[in-house]
């Protein structure tokens, strides 16, 4: 289920646990979709108190990737 968030920089993001794929996008309109994410990092991901400093924290280049709708 997609989830709208409040941040300067994420707008949405979703999460699919039979592929453990995280779906972010960004407030630019951009799509990124990371595989072999565990769903404990997703549910981290949305209690951040930041979301942007736990997405660079976190997730950004540490899963692959993809960009994309």
């Amino acid at each position: 289920m997609m989830v709208h968030v409040e941040s300067d920089a994420i707008l949405e993001i979703d999460y699919a646990p039979d592929t453990a794929t995280l779906h972010v996008r960004f407030t630019d309109g951009g799509w990124y979709h990371y595989s072999h994410v565990p769903e404990r990092v997703y549910h981290a991901f949305l209690a951040a108190d930041s979301l942007g400093r736990f997405f660079h924290d976190h997730i950004r280049d540490r899963y692959p990737y993809r960009r994309g709708r």
